[in-house]
């Protein structure tokens, strides 16, 4: 194992040394230096023959280093590269800007991109967004399709400029059809969701298809998504499942557990969906560390836990839920909800709740689950509000009861939860709990602009009057999180 470890960390060096050699040979032939793939290269650690080798490629670096002092953007390009990932050098974002900007300023695009990252994230600068849209505009009007959609970017988040969708789709509309896959899935969500640009679900599929054609992971899912809702195309369960599979081969599995949860487009089989749903949980929280920095990590978060600290007390519960970082346990994971969820954290509160519910870590008993729901849901958590709502909804452990089912979900609602809108736009399509009302239910189901959201919409316009569809309309748009629908009549 010992001689494995060493021979592929020797590779790694080698894939670096090919690389600074291959910039020695275009510096002295005065051909364009290539860029590095920091991807492909780890910093080399080793023993042994290791040592000779370090001694060339140290004295590769040095020319290396001689050659961009004396002027070659394209290298200082590449060493800010090195320094910002630790390739070959110790990690150093401070040196990695210097280099940056020293082939910034004499107009590399690739370089003037690089330092607009620096300053969007705060690495080796202070955080300054206004100083980012400046670099990304140099490297954007040159054509660097990155940085084209990085700039979209800023104009789409209102970063450092004004938001602007019109001008964000501009940008991203440049770098997509540039083959930039992040564009192509930015642009199909702007058209999507009608954000600079008229809604056409269409177009948008069609942004989504060419990014997921390319592994964008995102815009498969979101490709499976409307396959599976019939949006812009006729329903396809078989197809949604093809794009959200490989959507969850690279991490983004929820979709996929669902279908075998529902047995929609595959057979139903719920340990299959437990398989690709912790396979999500794993990938939406998951950094590259070594054990030991986990280990380390996990051991101070248990002497935080243990000394009181509730929010670390209910981390630690999500870990053992999801079995991440630690052995997946529920029993775990309930112990340490229920010490937050006693000293008041509204969240842990809400996860116990969950585990009651569900019979994880405790017998099933939905009379718990909703005393730990109610205490997390009178604090204000809209998760615990809305998980109240589908209680009474349902009358799992209560009679059912629609006028409070109704209550919660409004309170969830107007604290901008997209499900608790779902569910709300649901109660008014069906008169539960409210006088049916089709204006209210297509603002609530307008609201979230995503899925199931989407797909009630449509089925409610359908069943109302051109004059209503109006009234909807102008209501949706007047909403604002923390009201009421009457305050806007």
């Amino acid at each position: 194992m010992k001689d494995g470890i060493r021979r592929g960390k020797q590779n790694n060096l080698d894939n670096i040394r090919l690389k600074l050699l291959g910039l020695l040979a275009c510096c002295t032939l005065g051909i364009a230096a290539m860029a590095l793939d920091i991807n492909e290269v780890e910093h080399p650690l080793g023993d042994g023959d290791y040592e000779a080798e370090l001694s060339i490629f140290e004295t590769e670096l040095s020319i290396l280093t001689v050659l961009a002092e004396q002027g070659n953007a394209d290298v200082q390009n590449n060493l800010g590269d090195m320094y910002n990932g630790g390739w070959g050098v110790p990690r150093d974002f401070e040196e990695a800007v210097r280099w940056y900007r020293m082939a910034a300023e004499q107009g590399n695009a690739i370089a003037q991109n690089n330092l607009g990252d620096m300053y969007e994230y705060g690495w080796g600068v202070p955080w300054d967004f206004e100083e980012a849209v400046r670099w990304y505009r140099m490297a954007a009007e040159q054509g660097n399709a990155i940085a084209q959609n990085n700039l979209g970017y800023m104009y789409d988040a209102g970063r450092g400029v004004p938001h602007d969708d019109e001008e964000a789709v501009r940008w991203y509309r440049m770098a997509a059809e540039q083959g930039n896959a992040i564009a192509q899935y930015h642009l199909g969500d702007m058209y999507y969701l009608g954000d600079g640009v008229p809604p056409d679900s269409e177009e948008a599929m069609r942004w989504y298809r060419m990014a997921a054609e390319q592994g964008n992971a995102i815009a498969q899912y979101h490709l499976g998504n409307m396959y599976y809702l019939g949006d812009g195309v006729p329903p396809d369960s078989e197809e949604a499942m093809r794009w959200y599979r490989m959507a969850a081969e690279q991490g983004h599995a929820d979709a996929l557990g669902m279908m075998y949860q529902m047995g929609h487009g595959v057979p139903q089989d719920d340990e299959e969906a437990e398989r690709w749903y912790r396979m999500a949980v794993f990938y939406k929280n998951h950094y590259t560390f070594s054990d030991s920095d986990y280990e380390i990590a996990l051991s101070i978060l248990t002497v935080l836990a243990e000394q009181g600290n509730s929010d670390v007390q209910n981390n630690l519960g999500d870990m053992y839920r999801s079995g991440w970082v630690v052995p997946w346990d529920y029993k775990e994971a309930v112990r340490w909800y229920q010490m937050a969820a006693e000293q008041g954290n509204a969240i842990a509160q809400n996860n116990l709740g969950v585990m009651y519910r569900r019979g994880h870590g405790v017998p099933q008993d939905y009379v718990e689950a909703v005393r730990w729901y109610q205490m997390a849901a009178e604090q204000g958590n809209a998760i615990a509000q809305n998980n109240l709502g589908v209680i009474y909804d349902k009358g799992l452990g209560v009679p059912q009861d629609y006028v409070e089912a109704v209550r919660w979900y409004q309170m969830a609602a107007e604290q901008d939860n997209g499900i608790a809108q779902i569910k709300l736009g649901v109660m008014y399509q069906n008169g539960h709990g409210v006088p049916q009302n089709y204006v209210y239910a297509h603002v609530w189901f307008s609201l979230p602009r995503w899925g199931w959201g989407v797909l009630m919409k449509n089925a409610v316009e359908k069943l109302m009057t051109p004059e209503q569809l109006a009234e909807a309309q102008r209501l949706a748009l007047r909403w604002q999180p923390g009201t009421s629908l009457d305050d806007w009549q």
